[in-house]
């Protein structure tokens, strides 16, 4: 019995466990390095093309009334950095922050593009930031967190 545990927590054991574990945590890191440039070759391609009618989106919300184009949304990513998500304005803006988000009055073109997924082409911009990637696209929001 005493030999079996001895064999158990050999010190070259323990070296030859941790070299397996180096050897893994660098694949993984080499993996996130490819998982990074495809998110970045993605991103690029999907801005050029979608841009023009990003544009177009852009001035249908400018059209429709005043306030900002973009809204930004506070969420948490990897490693619980905070950053702001990009979308497309869909809602009528309440600068005075009376109306709770889930009550505001979507905007005519906003119902049209949250059915379509319009809204989410800014995010192509976290991408770039390298905030979110393509597989993952969705950070959480801080108050789910909390």
């Amino acid at each position: 019995m005493l030999q079996l545990n001895r064999r158990r927590y050999d010190p070259g054991m323990r070296s030859l466990r941790g070299y397996h574990l180096f050897r893994r945590a660098h694949a993984d890191a080499a993996l996130d390095q490819i998982r990074r440039l495809a998110d970045l070759v993605i991103a690029c391609v999907l801005l050029v093309i979608t841009s023009p009618l990003m544009l177009l989106v852009a001035l249908a919300i400018q059209w429709e009334g005043p306030g900002p184009i973009l809204e930004r949304q506070a969420c948490i990513g990897r490693g619980g950095r905070r950053f702001q998500m990009l979308k497309f304005r869909t809602v009528v803006p309440d600068p005075a922050h009376t109306v709770p988000a889930w009550a505001r009055k979507p905007m005519r073109i906003g119902e049209f593009l949250q059915y379509s997924r319009i809204d989410s082409l800014p995010q192509l911009i976290n991408v770039l930031r390298g905030e979110i990637s393509i597989i993952d696209p969705d950070g959480s929001s801080p108050s789910f967190l909390e």
